[in-house]
Protein backbone atom coordinates (compact mmCIF):
# COMPACT_ATOMS: atom_id res chain seq x y z
CA UNK A 1 0.00 0.00 0.00
CA UNK A 2 1.41 3.84 -0.82
CA UNK A 3 0.14 4.76 2.26
CA UNK A 4 1.14 4.89 6.02
CA UNK A 5 -0.83 5.93 9.07
CA UNK A 6 2.01 6.92 12.07
CA UNK A 7 0.49 7.18 15.61
CA UNK A 8 -0.95 10.08 17.19
CA UNK A 9 -2.24 10.74 20.76
CA UNK A 10 -5.34 12.44 19.79
CA UNK A 11 -8.09 10.02 19.20
CA UNK A 12 -9.21 10.43 15.76
CA UNK A 13 -6.70 12.80 14.05
CA UNK A 14 -4.66 10.69 11.51
CA UNK A 15 -1.53 11.21 10.53
CA UNK A 16 -0.46 9.76 6.94
CA UNK A 17 2.78 8.88 5.29
CA UNK A 18 2.69 8.65 1.27
CA UNK A 19 5.53 6.39 -0.57
CA UNK A 20 7.51 8.85 -2.96
CA UNK A 21 8.50 7.55 -5.83
CA UNK A 22 12.05 9.36 -6.78
CA UNK A 23 14.90 9.05 -9.70
CA UNK A 24 17.42 11.53 -11.13
CA UNK A 25 13.84 13.90 -12.81
CA UNK A 26 12.47 14.73 -8.43
CA UNK A 27 9.62 12.05 -7.76
CA UNK A 28 6.26 10.85 -7.76
CA UNK A 29 3.80 10.70 -5.18
CA UNK A 30 -0.09 9.38 -5.19
CA UNK A 31 -1.16 11.51 -2.48
CA UNK A 32 -5.44 10.55 -2.32
CA UNK A 33 -6.49 6.91 -2.89
CA UNK A 34 -9.87 7.35 -1.28
CA UNK A 35 -10.31 2.64 -0.89
CA UNK A 36 -6.92 2.95 0.92
CA UNK A 37 -7.84 6.25 2.88
CA UNK A 38 -11.02 4.91 4.23
CA UNK A 39 -8.62 1.36 5.19
CA UNK A 40 -6.45 3.68 7.68
CA UNK A 41 -9.83 5.24 9.22
CA UNK A 42 -10.31 8.42 7.00
CA UNK A 43 -13.92 8.14 6.34
CA UNK A 44 -15.22 11.46 4.95
CA UNK A 45 -16.38 12.38 1.74
CA UNK A 46 -14.26 15.44 0.28
CA UNK A 47 -16.43 17.59 -1.08
CA UNK A 48 -14.08 20.83 -1.71
CA UNK A 49 -10.46 21.42 -1.88
CA UNK A 50 -8.79 24.69 -1.10
CA UNK A 51 -4.85 26.30 -1.77
CA UNK A 52 -3.04 28.72 0.30
CA UNK A 53 -0.05 30.13 0.51
CA UNK A 54 2.10 32.05 2.83
CA UNK A 55 5.43 33.56 3.56
CA UNK A 56 7.65 32.33 6.34
CA UNK A 57 6.24 33.31 9.90
CA UNK A 58 2.65 33.51 8.86
CA UNK A 59 0.60 31.80 11.77
CA UNK A 60 -2.93 30.71 10.87
CA UNK A 61 -5.44 29.20 13.14
CA UNK A 62 -6.88 27.98 15.27
CA UNK A 63 -10.11 27.51 12.96
CA UNK A 64 -13.03 25.17 12.73
CA UNK A 65 -16.39 25.22 11.03
CA UNK A 66 -19.47 24.19 14.01
CA UNK A 67 -22.16 22.67 11.69
CA UNK A 68 -21.90 20.70 10.11
CA UNK A 69 -18.47 20.15 11.17
CA UNK A 70 -16.01 19.92 8.56
CA UNK A 71 -13.05 17.42 8.35
CA UNK A 72 -9.44 18.63 6.76
CA UNK A 73 -6.65 16.79 4.94
CA UNK A 74 -3.91 18.81 5.54
CA UNK A 75 -1.10 18.15 2.97
CA UNK A 76 1.93 20.93 2.38
CA UNK A 77 2.54 20.68 -1.27
CA UNK A 78 5.72 23.23 -1.24
CA UNK A 79 7.83 23.94 1.72
CA UNK A 80 7.21 23.30 5.16
CA UNK A 81 4.41 24.14 8.13
CA UNK A 82 4.18 23.11 11.31
CA UNK A 83 0.83 21.67 11.38
CA UNK A 84 -1.38 21.17 14.65
CA UNK A 85 -4.96 20.14 15.52
CA UNK A 86 -6.23 21.23 19.09
CA UNK A 87 -9.32 18.83 20.36
CA UNK A 88 -12.50 20.90 20.95
CA UNK A 89 -15.26 17.95 21.82
CA UNK A 90 -15.66 18.69 25.63
CA UNK A 91 -16.80 14.86 26.38
CA UNK A 92 -13.17 13.82 24.98
CA UNK A 93 -10.59 12.68 27.23
CA UNK A 94 -8.14 14.73 25.27
CA UNK A 95 -10.22 17.91 25.92
CA UNK A 96 -8.01 21.04 24.78
CA UNK A 97 -4.87 18.95 24.27
CA UNK A 98 -3.41 19.36 20.84
CA UNK A 99 -0.88 18.09 18.80
CA UNK A 100 1.30 19.26 15.96
CA UNK A 101 3.32 17.79 13.19
CA UNK A 102 5.65 19.13 10.36
CA UNK A 103 4.19 18.42 7.06
CA UNK A 104 6.46 19.22 3.73
CA UNK A 105 6.55 18.71 0.30
CA UNK A 106 10.13 16.22 1.14
CA UNK A 107 8.04 14.16 3.75
CA UNK A 108 5.04 13.77 1.78
CA UNK A 109 3.03 13.46 5.18
CA UNK A 110 -0.90 14.87 5.50
CA UNK A 111 -2.92 15.31 8.74
CA UNK A 112 -6.82 14.29 9.47
CA UNK A 113 -8.19 16.49 10.98
CA UNK A 114 -11.63 15.23 12.38
CA UNK A 115 -14.86 17.15 12.88
CA UNK A 116 -14.52 18.30 16.53
CA UNK A 117 -10.99 19.53 16.07
CA UNK A 118 -9.41 23.26 15.46
CA UNK A 119 -6.74 23.67 12.97
CA UNK A 120 -3.68 25.62 12.76
CA UNK A 121 -0.23 25.93 10.80
CA UNK A 122 2.62 27.99 11.00
CA UNK A 123 4.81 28.04 8.20
CA UNK A 124 8.71 26.96 8.65
CA UNK A 125 10.01 27.93 5.09
CA UNK A 126 10.22 30.80 3.07
CA UNK A 127 7.31 29.73 1.23
CA UNK A 128 4.54 27.36 1.86
CA UNK A 129 1.96 26.53 0.15
CA UNK A 130 -0.67 24.07 1.58
CA UNK A 131 -3.68 22.06 0.34
CA UNK A 132 -6.66 20.51 2.00
CA UNK A 133 -9.56 18.34 1.07
CA UNK A 134 -12.95 19.78 3.14
CA UNK A 135 -15.65 17.14 4.31
CA UNK A 136 -18.33 20.10 3.74
CA UNK A 137 -18.46 23.26 2.44
CA UNK A 138 -17.16 26.70 3.29
CA UNK A 139 -20.25 28.70 5.24
CA UNK A 140 -18.68 31.55 6.61
CA UNK A 141 -22.06 31.50 9.22
CA UNK A 142 -20.72 28.40 10.96
CA UNK A 143 -16.90 29.50 10.47
CA UNK A 144 -15.36 29.93 13.97
CA UNK A 145 -12.29 30.39 15.88
CA UNK A 146 -10.11 30.41 19.28
CA UNK A 147 -7.30 32.35 20.12
CA UNK A 148 -3.59 30.80 18.87
CA UNK A 149 -1.79 31.83 22.13
CA UNK A 150 -4.71 30.67 24.76
CA UNK A 151 -3.19 29.70 27.48
CA UNK A 152 -5.80 27.13 28.67
CA UNK A 153 -4.20 25.26 25.45
CA UNK A 154 -0.99 26.45 25.56
CA UNK A 155 0.28 25.46 22.30
CA UNK A 156 4.27 25.52 22.11
CA UNK A 157 4.19 26.93 18.77
CA UNK A 158 7.61 27.21 16.44
CA UNK A 159 9.76 30.52 17.31
CA UNK A 160 9.21 31.87 14.11
CA UNK A 161 8.19 35.42 13.49
CA UNK A 162 4.37 36.17 13.73
CA UNK A 163 2.27 37.31 10.86
CA UNK A 164 -1.00 36.36 12.20
CA UNK A 165 -4.25 38.26 10.90
CA UNK A 166 -6.47 40.48 12.54
CA UNK A 167 -9.27 37.78 13.07
CA UNK A 168 -7.32 35.25 14.39
CA UNK A 169 -5.50 37.86 16.94
CA UNK A 170 -8.61 38.89 17.72
CA UNK A 171 -10.36 35.29 18.41
CA UNK A 172 -11.73 34.69 21.47
CA UNK A 173 -10.14 32.27 23.93
CA UNK A 174 -11.69 28.90 24.21
CA UNK A 175 -13.29 29.34 27.52
CA UNK A 176 -15.00 32.17 26.60
CA UNK A 177 -17.43 29.99 23.56
CA UNK A 178 -16.76 26.27 24.91
CA UNK A 179 -20.26 26.14 25.73
CA UNK A 180 -21.56 26.63 22.50
CA UNK A 181 -19.64 24.51 21.12
CA UNK A 182 -21.62 21.66 19.36
CA UNK A 183 -19.43 18.98 20.02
Amino acid sequence: MPFERLSTGLDGLILIEAESFRDERGFLVESFRDEDFRRLGVDADFVQENHSRSIVGTLRGIHFQTSPGQAKLVRCVRGRIWDLAVDLRRDSPTYKHWEGYELSDENHRQLLVPVGFGHGFSVVSDVADVTYKLSSYYDPATEAGIRWDDPEVGIEWPAIGRLISKRDREAPMLSEIADSLPW
